[in-house]
């Protein structure tokens, strides 16, 4: 696993666990991530991690509308 460092401004108040949680979040909306990998990232189950994805704006169904164009196409 690969590490970085991030300067996080003062001004935003974030902790390290929201900063992962965040970036886990986004991860998984875009696709670059599982959801287990993105739990993983936040620390969390994957149950706990897909609670917390509406904190973030983000669902859990992330499935690109072309592909449910497709498969709805196949019935």
């Amino acid at each position: 696993m690969k590490h970085f460092t991030l300067n996080i401004p003062n001004s935003l108040n974030l902790n390290e666990v929201e900063v992962r949680r965040f970036l886990a979040a986004k991860m998984y909306e875009s696709g670059k991530l599982s959801l287990g990998q993105a739990a993983e990232l936040a620390g969390l189950s994957k149950i706990a991690f897909s609670e917390i994805l509406i904190d973030f704006n983000v669902s859990i169904v992330n499935y690109p509308p072309s592909a449910i164009t497709r498969d709805a196409a196949q019935f």
